[in-house]
């Protein structure tokens, strides 16, 4: 084909024959040229190759036409096939990582919110059944919130209860006062405040796990005598329980407890007896509240014990007063030792042999600014029962040791010991810096206890009277005849004096059996090497019968009545001069 039929069969295929689709010949003299080209709105695919010839001059092309939109036509529903193939693979690979993703996902999210019901405070458990790991932790989480609720159990069980006999405590004994008070007609009830008698001493002499062992069985007599009342320990040997009772049974369910508790109890091989003294308020006369509930039955305990133990009180309202009134002696008490309100007065003991003064009796007196002269009998009990009596007592041996000090060396200084200051265990240290401080022989020292030392622990009694004898103090036992195993520990403990009991001078001259009495006691103390002081002695007629029946020394009104330190040298000179004057 020549160039003129190109140029034919271009216009009649309407292409346009570009010089760069006219190939050109290589060394073979075979060329070859593609061109895509746009017909029609068709993609057309041409193709020209030379064609060689003999005659050089005259070229030959071999043109080749397709369409590549009639050839692709029929693959277009494979395509559109392979498209919506390839759209469904996709929206079944994104909803299959969404459900996956949600199983996954699921038990995490389960397990936070019940993580977050647990922090509320609220019971929740996850219901996981896979085996996986989130299955494991899953599992773990579930004991884990059952070990939390059991602790947390135990800790509010220990929160509200005794953890000794498994009572509730003083917290939940509020809780239900508040709650039978708030009751309809719950506010007529009677509130028990009660401890047991001695219960120290079972602890002292039998130990702490008997003491333990008590309560509980206390707790169970309790529990035994008031089947419907709500019991509670308040701490140490102290319970309380309300009864929705009135006033007569209140009276009767008081006697039931005291004497339930009367009975002995049989503890790790002990019998032990000991006994409850009981306080009752009632409610809402008593009070409207918890705390003025158990104050008021607190204070009617008090009054039982100060009665003589072993009974029941009901609270009054003049219990309130009083209490009121001893607190306010008790803060004025703590502060008179500071501001100097106490002083010694003495008393003089006058030997009947000797026929003079041998000795003087140390008194406490508490001079205060508001009340005027505070009687001992008032303000002694208070300061024992408050410990304050130690502090004081350590004042009195240093300031009568030092006043008697200043006397003449014949005469002795007496000084009463409490109960409780000989039960400290720093006396012995006290009488010493006493002596010391003042030069004051110990021989010129007389200590004076009473016989109710003996009551509790009478080898321990014993021995601390031994070892202030050591010392070279004087031992007198005061009140003679008023105690209960005298003549026993009179044999154990040769005191130097005995002081017979006011109770049987004042009986001198009405009873004739009072008078065998002094002598009975003038005879023992002669037999065993004792001195005897008569004390409360008032009259001429008393001296001349304790004279006749041997009595060493008198102490009473008769002489004197105790007197300031200052008065002490003028009532010697006059006493002087009455004895030179007879």
């Amino acid at each position: 084909m020549g160039p003129r039929d190109l140029q034919a069969l271009a216009k009649l295929t309407s292409i346009d024959l570009a010089p760069q689709l006219v190939p050109r010949a290589d060394k073979s003299g075979v060329g070859i040229k593609t061109r895509e080209v746009e017909q029609d709105g068709k993609r057309i695919l041409i193709q020209s190759r030379a064609v060689p010839t003999l005659i050089k001059s005259d070229r030959e092309l071999l043109v080749l036409k397709y369409s590549l939109t009639d050839a692709l036509a029929s693959y277009s529903p494979i395509l559109w096939a392979l498209f919506g193939f390839g759209g469904l693979g996709g929206i079944t690979a994104i909803v299959g990582a969404w459900v996956a993703s949600r199983n996954l996902t699921k038990p995490i999210v389960a397990l936070e919110r019940a993580a977050r019901k647990v922090s509320a405070g609220e019971h929740a458990e996850v219901n996981v059944e896979t085996r996986d790991e989130i299955g494991r932790l899953a599992r773990s989480f579930n004991r884990m919130v059952n070990a939390v609720e059991t602790r947390e159990r135990q800790i509010a069980h220990m929160a509200f209860h005794d953890s000794l006999t498994g009572l509730a405590n003083r917290v939940l004994l509020r809780e239900q006062i508040a709650l039978a008070l708030q009751r309809p007609g719950g506010s007529g009830f009677a509130l028990f405040c009660l401890d047991l008698d001695n219960f120290k001493g079972v602890n002292d002499t039998l130990g702490h796990p008997t003491g333990d062992a008590l309560l509980c069985e206390v707790a169970t007599r309790l529990t035994q005598t008031c089947p419907n009342g709500f019991i509670a320990r308040l701490g140490g040997d102290e319970f309380a329980i309300i009864v929705q009772d009135g006033c007569t049974s209140a009276d009767q369910t008081g006697r039931s407890l005291v004497k339930a508790l009367g009975r002995p109890f049989a503890v790790n091989g002990h019998r032990i007896v000991t006994g409850t003294s009981v306080g009752i308020s009632l409610a809402p006369q008593d009070g409207r509240d918890a705390t003025s509930l158990l104050k008021n039955a607190d204070l009617a305990l008090y009054r039982a014990k100060h009665d003589g133990k072993a009974s029941h009180r009901f609270f009054e309202s003049t219990m309130d007063a009083e209490a009121q009134a001893r607190r306010a002696m008790e803060v004025d008490l703590h502060d008179a030792l500071n501001k100097g309100e106490l002083e010694l007065h003495f008393q003089p003991l006058f030997g009947l042999s000797q026929n003079r003064v041998t000795a003087f009796e140390a008194l406490l007196r508490w001079n205060h600014p508001a009340r005027g002269m505070v009687s001992p009998a008032d303000f002694i009990p208070l300061a024992e029962e408050t410990g304050l009596i130690i502090p004081i007592g350590e004042w009195v041996l240093h300031e009568a040791c030092r006043i008697a000090g200043t006397w003449a060396s014949d005469i002795r200084i007496a000084v009463n010991i409490s109960p409780v200051q000989f039960r400290n265990s720093m006396l012995n240290s006290i009488v010493l810096q006493a002596l010391a401080r003042s030069g004051l022989e110990p021989q010129r020292l007389e200590l004076e206890i009473t016989e109710s030392l003996f009551i509790d622990n009478v080898e321990a009694t014993l021995a601390s009277l031994h070892s202030l004898r050591a010392l070279g103090v004087r031992v007198a036992l005061d009140d003679f005849g008023t105690g209960y195993s005298s003549l026993s520990y009179l044999r154990s403990f040769p005191f130097d004096k005995l002081k017979i009991d006011r109770s049987f001078i004042v009986d001198l001259l009405a009873h004739d059996g009072a008078t065998a009495i002094i002598r009975a006691i003038t005879s023992l103390a002669d037999a065993l090497g004792m001195e005897t002081t008569a004390e409360g002695v008032e009259s001429s007629e008393q001296l001349d019968i304790l004279r006749a029946e041997g009595c060493g020394q008198i102490q009473g009104y008769l002489f004197s009545r105790p007197i300031p330190a200052s008065e002490v040298d003028a009532l010697l000179c006059k006493l002087d001069e009455k004895r030179v004057a007879a």
